[in-house]
């Protein structure tokens, strides 16, 4: 899977920071590395890494900070973040998804499972989507392949997880997906009671979407479903 993927990873601890380094350099990844915020955010918009691995509890600027950044700039929006802390609470899991994290994991835990959740996250981001390349209604396009949407020629620009839910209720065009279903097909895990991660992503992209946010209807009590193309 690493097929020389870039790993950017952004820890404060030397000790975790360098076990990070040795594992993903061990399973054939490129690695760049930063112990501050700033740092961090500056290697992330110029050295355009596929995946950043980012420490939550930093000095300077905090992972939060960082995270929102990069999903508020075109050029970083679309890499994908897995959030690595200390704080295990739920609360704070889900602080750290609402800010466009794609994963989150907590310490102490083992390189394994991080390599392995690394690897998720990168198919999702990577992973084609509908059999159609290509996905066009009333001055909307979506294209698969190329990870861009367009409203009448202009492109929409969509963090990873806004276009992955995009594409998952273009999946299920006229058919009901519950929160659950979509937090396990957005984000790769089950995450048991965080319905209302998949409401703040949601609220984002029908934004994002102007006057094709009407299409995404809420299903009250249930979850979410595109309209079909032709119905009022």
């Amino acid at each position: 899977m690493a097929d020389t993927a870039c790993v950017l990873i952004v820890e404060d601890d030397r000790d975790i920071l360098n076990l990070l380094s040795f594992t993903f350099r061990n399973q054939g990844y490129q690695v760049i590395q930063s112990s501050q915020g700033e740092e961090g955010l500056r290697l992330a918009r110029t050295q355009n890494p596929d995946i950043v691995i980012l420490d939550l509890m930093l000095p300077g600027i905090n992972g939060l900070e960082v995270c929102k950044e990069l999903k508020a700039k075109a050029a970083t929006a679309r890499i994908p973040v897995i959030m690595l802390t200390a704080k295990g609470d739920e609360g704070d899991r889900i602080t750290g998804l609402e800010t466009g994290a794609d994963d989150y994991v907590v310490k102490p835990f083992s390189p394994r499972e991080l390599v392995l959740r690394l690897e998720a996250v990168l198919r999702r981001s990577r992973g084609i989507q509908p059999a159609d390349n290509v996905w066009e209604h009333n001055g909307f396009r979506i294209e698969f392949e190329a990870f861009q949407v367009f409203q009448d020629g202009r492109e929409i620009e969509l963090t990873s997880t806004e276009f992955h839910l995009l594409a998952a209720l273009i999946r299920s065009e006229g058919r009901v997906l519950t929160r659950e279903q979509l937090l396990d097909q957005v984000w790769g895990y089950e995450f048991e009671g965080y319905a209302r991660t998949v409401d703040t992503h949601m609220h984002r992209l029908r934004h994002k979407l102007g006057r094709a946010a009407e299409w995404i209807q809420t299903v009250r009590g249930v979850g979410y479903r595109l309209k079909k193309a032709g119905t009022a």
